[in-house]
């Protein structure tokens, strides 16, 4: 296939080009390689995709409307994946107006490029944050999200209600995925897992939110890659069953779906932590904090749905997941 994918210089949107490429697929990939984090990071995530000729890269922002119509109408791609987005939700509370540009205006062009385009099927990003309030656990898809806790959650639920719109009006096949806590190697340095393993090697002290009590469903990056390529492969479609007197959230007349894409085995922050000291075989000097503005205490995703569509289900343990984080961190960062 031909896909275009947002956010190839992206912590999930360059391991999941990386498995398209090596199965044989054209990739072309959309970043604006922004300093929201370290450049240098994203550059050598892209410099994986580069070795290979069917990978093309395109400098773009998402909020350039002409340049966007330009890309979908030159390569022509089949099938879309868009992860490119401005991530995080304590970022989101000073810096409101970054994901009305990007996860607004930007999903806009991304929904019309395909629309014009007449693409197969568009998969898009959503996340765990749009549960917000809810304390119903494990999440479901089928829930009522109507009360999102930071401005980066309600840009994450307005997505699935713009891909609805177009999936009713010009029956265009998407497919929301609301990722879990997304962990690995070549992961984001906002991230707690590398800014608790860059802390502990310099002898510095980490901050713990919520005294350590967050439950997480840490999902591996592995786990989520194929994940986001059996629902790809797997074109959205209507549910005929669907009734407007009882309606169901994560499905629609139209060819539209939504998937939750965690580990479905909820991890105290504490015991995340210790496991992340066991392998670096260093104890943390911890800054025990209260529960921070925008944040939510637990995530635990319901992936009934997932299993049953696309016969999968996310298993990596934390302990092999931070293993292999650790090994790559020591060895990208060249520490002994």
């Amino acid at each position: 296939m031909k896909v275009l994918i947002t956010g190839t210089a992206g912590f999930i949107g360059s391991n999941l080009a990386l498995r398209l490429l090596e199965r044989g697929d054209e990739v072309i990939g959309i970043d604006n390689l922004n300093d929201y984090y370290d450049v240098n990071l994203k550059r050598a995530r892209l410099d994986r995709l580069l070795a290979y000729e069917r990978f093309i890269d395109l400098r773009l922002n998402l909020e350039d409307r002409a340049g966007i119509a330009t890309a979908f109408a030159k390569y022509q791609p089949q099938r879309v994946v868009n992860l490119a987005a401005q991530a995080g939700v304590r970022y989101s509370i000073d810096n409101p107006l970054a994901y009305i540009d990007t996860n607004l205006v930007g999903f806009a062009h991304i929904l019309e490029g395909c629309r014009h385009q007449g693409i197969e099927h568009l998969v898009y990003a959503s996340s765990s944050s749009v549960y917000g309030a809810n304390t119903q656990m494990p999440f479901s898809v089928h829930d009522n999200v109507d009360h999102p806790l930071s401005l980066y959650a309600a840009s994450k639920k307005a997505n699935e209600l713009m891909a609805h719109t177009y999936s009713h009006l010009f029956q265009l096949p998407t497919t929301g995925l609301r990722f879990f806590t997304v962990y690995g190697p070549w992961g984001r340095p906002d991230m707690a897992l590398f800014k608790f393993t860059r802390a502990i090697l310099a002898n510095e002290p980490i901050d713990v939110f919520n005294y350590g009590h967050h439950r997480r469903d840490f999902t591996y990056i592995d786990d989520i890659v194929e994940g986001v390529i059996r629902v790809l492969d797997r074109i959205a479609q209507p549910n005929p069953n669907w009734r407007g007197d009882a309606p169901d959230s994560a499905n629609s007349l139209a060819p539209y779906r939504l998937y939750n894409i965690g580990n479905n085995q909820p991890v105290e922050l504490l015991h995340y932590i210790a496991v992340l000291e066991q392998c670096l075989g260093k104890t943390a000097v911890k800054n025990l904090l209260p529960l921070q503005l925008g944040d939510v205490p637990d995530t635990y995703a319901d992936v009934t749905d997932l299993v049953a569509d696309v016969d999968y289900k996310p298993a990596t343990s934390v302990e092999t997941g931070i293993a292999r984080f650790v090994e790559w961190y020591l060895n990208y960062y060249k520490h002994n």
